[in-house]
């Protein structure tokens, strides 16, 4: 994949180019911008772009065939370190279904049958029988998760189609296929960018970024300080760290899966340390037991926490509701992501008991309200001004602030999706994410006989609700592979080849 002889120019985007919807080769080639040929590319480098090309490589596609370019060293490294930050290392659990298997697109054996093997604990298999009545969901630990993400990724040769780079944009290319505008690391190139030629692209670069809830990103932009108001899924180690050191006060703000696991670390340092931490904890929606809109479809809640075993109901998966989301056009389907939404968090025996303790104990005050700005009392220490539904204005103070809402940023705070919007034809679906087909390609960005797919968070929205999930981006990835079978890119995987591939995937033997 040698570059073509490359014009001594800067190697870098014209004002044409920028300009221009739809560029041909000639107009890449008088910018000096080297290309290489790829007929298939994924850009993220993440859990989406890995599990693609996962399938993908199961159905047959040598890996001469597909590149992946990413700023990171293996698919899970992201992924990792948000869940580290939000408290979960890889010897605590995640919120995710035993069968969800990212390294297996099978999902046998689960990652239960897996764990219960290798700890040789059969306590595991009792507690994915009696789930949820006797026992928690059983979930899998994420070290688990990340081990088994190596082991798939030595096995399809990963490495092998791994390109260092960030990605500038996404443009298509007259005749067909797409340009992949990328900037590889400094000196590691003759120019500024490089130029991927390709019939297929697909895009899966996560989260466009976080977003503060606006009383917070007030705080720390007047006052700059970035140490004692933190975002769960940033690194905010030195709160626990200064807790150690003397009695503090700490704000939850937030009532999800990551609020749950803040506060689950909150109180297992004050046992394990015999701490005198206060946990004030503020939920804008107090939730004082079950609702929901009708009989058929309520949640479980008390304390104020919604439950939820599970990112989505079971019927996302392959029930009715995977069928009837298939169908629905506009606001109805924008008026049922309202009705299955809200955040909502697992329930897990352990912190119950530990809140209970919390709050017969007089250092967990769980309160409802709207807070109106917070400021920096005398002292250094943070005041909360909180506004409770009936009016009255609380003022909690506190040596740190978490913020565990987990708030996501418009997707056209990414310069690879704003592009798109402004140039490719790509536009919002009716919850303001890409609108992309039912077999995931993006919506307006058709060149020819080529295509533009994307999966995960910023497609929500569309056709399939649980597309930030694990068995979500596995879902995806089958109907962007079944798609290129019926393009002639691959062939279709029969069941003779997709048993074949998973003794393959037993054994660990190389695809």
């Amino acid at each position: 994949m040698a570059p073509p002889n490359t014009p001594a120019s800067a190697g870098d985007l014209t004002p044409e180019l920028i300009n221009t919807p739809e560029w041909s080769d000639q107009l890449v080639a008088a910018a000096g911008i080297p290309m290489y040929d790829i007929p298939f590319l994924t850009v993220g480098g993440g859990m989406g772009s890995f599990v693609t090309l996962d399938y993908l490589r199961v159905y047959g596609v040598p890996t001469s065939q597909m590149r992946v370019v990413s700023n990171i060293d293996h698919p899970w490294q992201t992924y990792e370190f948000l869940t580290r930050c939000s408290q979960i290392p890889r010897s605590e659990r995640i919120r995710s279904d035993s069968s969800s298997r990212p390294d297996n697109l099978w999902g046998f054996p689960s990652y239960a049958l897996q764990e219960t093997w290798t700890d040789k604990t059969p306590a595991y298999l009792w507690q994915l029988l009696t789930e949820p009545l006797l026992n928690d969901y059983w979930t899998p630990r994420a070290g688990t998760v990340f081990e088994s993400l190596e082991r798939e990724a030595k096995r399809i040769n990963y490495w092998d189609m791994l390109v260092k780079g960030q990605v500038r944009m996404v443009r298509r290319r007259a005749g067909g296929g797409y340009f992949t505008v990328v900037t590889p690391p400094e000196g590691t190139a003759p120019t500024k960018r490089i130029i991927f030629r390709s019939r297929f692209v697909h895009i899966a670069i996560g989260y466009p970024g976080l977003k503060f809830l606006p009383d917070l990103q007030e705080f720390r932009t007047k006052h700059g300080d970035y140490q004692h108001v933190v975002n769960a899924y940033e690194p905010h180690e030195q709160v626990y760290e200064f807790l150690k050191t003397r009695p503090g006060t700490v704000v939850i703000r937030g009532g999800g899966i990551v609020a749950s696991r803040v506060l689950q670390r909150l109180f297992d340092d004050r046992e394990k340390f015999r701490l005198q931490t206060q946990i004030v904890h503020i939920f804008r929606t107090f939730v004082s037991g079950s609702h929901g809109p009708h009989i058929w479809a309520r949640r479980k809640g008390g304390d104020g926490w919604a439950y939820q075993g599970f990112n989505y109901p079971k019927s996302v998966w392959g029930g009715q509701l995977k069928a009837q989301m298939r169908k629905l056009e506009g606001a109805e389907r924008a008026a049922k992501y309202k009705e299955m939404g809200g955040t909502n968090t697992p329930y897990r025996r352990r912190w119950q008991e530990q809140m209970r303790a919390g709050r017969s104990g007089g250092y967990y005050h769980p309160v409802q309200g709207t807070v109106d700005r917070v400021e920096r009392a005398p002292d250094g220490r943070l005041v909360s001004y909180v506004r409770s539904s009936d009016g009255i204005v609380r003022e909690p103070v506190a040596d740190y602030i978490i913020d565990c809402t987990g708030l996501e940023a418009d997707i056209a705070e990414h310069r690879i999706y704003e592009d798109l919007l402004r140039h490719g034809g790509a536009y919002r679906n009716p919850v303001g994410r890409l609108e992309v087909e039912r077999h995931f390609e993006v919506k307006g960005t058709a060149s020819g006989d080529g295509a533009l797919y994307a999966s995960g968070s910023a497609t929500l929205g569309g056709y399939f609700p649980g597309v930030d999930t694990f068995l979500g981006l596995q879902i995806a990835a089958q109907e962007i592979a079944d798609d290129l079978a019926r393009r002639g890119f691959v062939r279709k995987m029969g069941p003779l080849r997709s048993t074949s591939q998973w003794f393959k995937w037993a054994f660990n033997s190389p695809v």
